[in-house]
């Protein structure tokens, strides 16, 4: 902001001084070519004077050399103030042309001669102070910045408020072209990488865009991540861009292969056996077909449950993504997970779309439709679950480095909390946005008595959210006085 400010301050004195540049050589011009005032007038010898001729011709000899002098005093003035004027208008040129291709693929593209080093070292400092590199270690939960992810037609965001949807198009022009330009950037970054090549390779296109993620640190700048679909199915492009408050500058350009990434899906269960049918339907319909049941004779506690999923790998370093049985999603989204887990680099908490009760939301049982097509994302389906931090994806060897669950929690909730904080407090990059393809199904929740009063606020609070909008809610609580101003009128009307 310093450099900005200090910029459109400067801006406006060039331009002052070139006006005033301007101006003295037009003065200048005018007093070269004014008649002098009465009392500067050459005082003429009269003709019967005592000089006579000779000295009337030696006067006007003297006084043409006195202006010839003058004249030629003032074309230098004038010369000066033109390379002087020229100079400073190619200075303010420059600067211009760098602040113009900065805007371009990178700071790669402007001259280094003519680009200030108090700007570079100004933009290079906003990278490192950002979360681009490496995670920043934060004091709560409340303090990490969420991303809000996009696609070429929506953006997908968490602001709460009553008139801010969970998707939306995006109305302010601001936000399209901020958003446009991210992924022309990109393309033109793609693109021109394989124009520099001699081997034919395939061109980029808007449509070749998957998704997006971008966050704002309001003393920073912005991040985006954009992810392209790459040569073959399991290969992908990832283009990282910064913002920093000025001219949008090329962090990243990364080949990504998911080919080889596995993913061991761990979900903990106690009583959900129709649940678990559910979700094993939707386990194949992703294309994954083994899988291991191990069973504990002992009090339930998912913490110990994921733990104990997540320790018995013996393979190779492998994703985890920790899940719970009342959970659907999709294919896309497993590969989102492995695009936004790095070992030892970056751990994965989206924030999915939870379910709304959908007896409330579309009325009697009989007009419930069929499960893939309640998966919509709306402001009446559902809400942004931006409050649990229970799925997530990360490697196994960060989460057995990080010290893995508190074992000592009991039954509902908590332990998802302590392991998220335990990455805040970390190194490492913890990237947290709102995923499509991630969706909590809507099943009645009961709090046990035997849960810790905290535990048990926790879990009512949830089932209150989880029931129906504040709209509908709004309905339900106020519905014995809606039926009885209906009997009003209809009593109203039976009279007339």
């Amino acid at each position: 902001m310093m450099v900005r400010r200090g910029l459109s301050a400067w801006l406006p004195r060039m331009v002052v001084l070139l006006v005033v540049l301007c101006s003295a050589v037009s003065i200048l011009y005018m007093l070269a070519c004014t008649p002098k005032g009465i009392d500067e007038q050459l005082a003429f010898p009269r003709a019967n004077s005592p000089t006579g001729k000779e000295g009337y011709q030696a006067i006007l000899q003297e006084r043409e050399e006195q202006h010839h002098n003058y004249i030629n005093s003032l074309k230098k003035q004038i010369a000066q103030l033109k390379d002087e004027l020229q100079e400073r208008s190619e200075q303010l040129k420059s600067l211009q042309d760098h602040y113009t291709d900065s805007l371009g693929p990178g700071l790669e593209r402007s001259n280094p001669e003519k680009t200030p080093a108090d700007l570079l070292e100004f933009l290079r400092s906003q990278i490192d102070r950002a979360e681009v590199h490496a995670g920043a270690k934060l004091p709560t939960e409340y303090a990490a910045v969420p991303f809000e992810s996009f696609t070429l037609q929506k953006v997908y965001q968490l602001d709460t408020g009553l008139t801010r949807h969970p998707e939306e198009k995006p109305v302010r022009k601001d936000k399209r072209d901020e958003l446009a330009e991210a992924i022309e950037l990109a393309l033109e970054t793609l693109n021109s990488q394989n124009s520099d090549s001699n081997t034919n390779h395939h061109m980029y296109a808007a449509s070749d865009f998957i998704e997006g993620m971008y966050r704002t640190e309001k003393d920073k700048g912005t991040l985006y991540e954009l992810t392209f679909k790459g040569d073959r199915s399991h290969e992908f492009r990832r283009i990282v861009l910064f913002r920093p408050f000025g001219p949008i500058m090329k962090v990243k350009n990364e080949n990504l292969n998911m080919a080889n990434t596995l993913i061991n899906i761990v979900v903990p269960l106690a009583k959900r056996a129709s649940k678990f049918r559910q979700f094993m339907q939707n386990f194949r319909s992703a294309n994954f077909k083994n899988f291991t049941f191990i069973q504990l004779n002992e009090e339930f506690s998912r913490g110990k449950g994921l733990d104990i999923g997540a320790r018995i790998w013996k393979g190779n370093n492998v994703v985890l993504f920790f899940c719970d049985v009342d959970i659907y999603f999709t294919a896309e989204f497993l590969n989102t997970c492995r695009l936004n887990t790095q070992p030892g680099k970056k751990v994965f908490y989206p924030v999915l779309f939870s379910q709304y009760n959908p007896g409330i939301i579309y009325g009697h049982h009989g007009s419930i439709p069929p499960l893939e097509q309640q998966l919509v994302i709306k402001k009446e389906t559902g809400f942004w679950r931006d409050f649990g931090f229970g799925m997530t994806c990360q490697y196994r060897s960060d989460f057995i480095n990080i010290g893995g669950f508190d074992l000592d929690i009991k039954g509902w909730g908590g332990e998802d909390v302590h392991l998220y904080r335990k990455y805040l407090h970390s190194n490492l990059i913890v990237v947290r946005t709102p995923v499509r393809g991630l969706f909590h199904l809507w099943h009645e929740k009961r709090c046990p008595d035997e849960l810790t009063p905290e535990q048990y606020k926790m879990c009512m609070q949830s089932k209150a959210m989880n029931e129906a909008s504040h709209g509908q809610l709004g309905m339900l609580v106020f519905r014995h006085e809606i039926e009885a101003h209906l009997r009003k009128q209809k009593t109203s009307s039976k009279k007339t």
